[in-house]
């Protein structure tokens, strides 16, 4: 097995608004299964076009480009345009019409700018949204059948204008009470329990997702006989038994959460972590800001026997044949689906909260700037 197809277990980070040389041999060198893009790679329409068109260049093989574009804070693309409503506020306007809208305009935005795949929908259900866990807004419902109902709107909406999804964050951060961008939450609820509440969503839905996304929640009934406390994203008990096994996902894409996190630095070494991830059943391993540590990963992963990655690879390129071309760029298109998300924005808000941007300062959580 060549290393050019280890990396396709890789999605990583870039620095910058453009492809430098010394990012370009490290890519070419990895080839990586795909890239994120965050804020800092976004500085206008032309050039983000350009960014993943050279990004796609660069690539053997067709690379996932993905974003975090839900809406609310954590819409990227707010960056050069219009801010869609959150999930929450959504949820709240309780008009379906206005959730398939906006996962229609968030798919044809995406395709316009060169993106496959979009990391949402959220798949959490807000309990409190005051609680210090990253998920305020994010959410689609109070309750998990408010959550199916409308994440499901979304979800297919999107994927109709050729954009892939993924569901997060599984087993779930609905419960916990501080922030895995910084330290590693736990969740002391029986089995039972959870496959009530924070499995609900992902039950329903899981057909109908491209990809999901593991968190990093140390659940203890997934391993109770550990010492230490295993985060769900390296343990193989939530990924492969319960994930893949229990809940039959065995053909979808699993992709850790960003292995840059508290959570996870906190608590492992690198070697570990990604050691740990592939074998829990990850078919991906996250790296976002650390764009140096991609090579490192693919040292460790090429190390690893060819059985630990086979049935990934597979499962990544079969979800590969599933990617859409990018829809052909001009700034014109991009201003009227700009327009048209600020309508349902206005739509879904009212005029003057419309005109209230999000706070876009780290404060509330990392996951705002990351």
């Amino acid at each position: 097995m060549s290393s050019f197809d280890v990396g396709q277990l890789i999605l990583m980070g870039i620095p910058g608004t453009e492809l430098k040389p010394d990012t370009a041999t490290l890519i070419k060198s990895i080839q990586p299964g795909g890239f994120i893009i965050f804020g800092r790679n976004i500085e206008s329409s032309d050039q983000l076009r350009k960014l993943t068109d050279d990004l796609r260049s660069i690539s053997k093989t067709e690379p996932f480009i993905t974003i975090d574009q839900e809406g609310g804070r954590v819409s990227r693309l707010r960056l050069i345009g219009a801010e869609p409503p959150n999930a929450m506020q959504l949820s709240i306007k309780n008009n379906p019409a206005l959730i398939k809208k906006h996962g229609k305009l968030t798919g044809q935005l995406l395709r316009l700018y060169g993106f496959n795949l979009n990391l949402c929908p959220v798949l959490d259900i807000s309990l409190d949204e005051e609680a210090d866990n990253s998920l305020k807004g994010r959410c689609y419902g109070e309750s998990a059948d408010q959550v199916i109902t409308n994440a499901a709107l979304f979800n297919k909406a999107m994927r109709s204008k050729g954009i892939l999804s993924c569901g997060k964050h599984f087993p779930g951060y609905t419960f916990t009470s501080c922030d895995a961008h910084e330290e590693l939450p736990t969740v002391n609820r029986s089995k039972d329990q959870w496959e009530l509440i924070e499995c609900a969503p992902f039950r329903a839905l899981l057909p109908d997702l491209d990809s999901v996304m593991i968190c990093h929640t140390h659940y203890p009934f997934f391993d109770p006989d550990d010492k230490k406390k295993i985060p769900a994203s390296l343990s193989y008990n939530a990924i492969t038994k319960t994930l893949r096994d229990q809940l039959g996902y065995d053909n979808g894409l699993v992709i850790t959460d960003d292995l840059d996190m508290g959570a996870i630095l906190n608590e492992f070494g690198f070697e570990e972590t990604i050691q740990k991830a592939i074998i829990a059943g990850n078919d991906i391993v996250m790296i976002c800001h650390r764009t140096e540590m991609a090579e490192g990963a693919l040292t460790i992963i090429d190390k690893m026997p060819a059985v630990s990655i086979t049935d990934s690879l597979e499962r990544i390129y079969n979800t590969k044949t599933k990617i859409k071309s990018p829809s052909e760029f001009d700034l014109q298109s991009a201003q009227e689906i700009d327009e048209q998300i600020w309508n349902l924005r206005v739509e879904t808000l009212g005029e003057e909260l419309a005109n209230k941007k999000s706070i876009e300062d780290g404060k509330r959580s990392p996951v705002e700037t990351y």
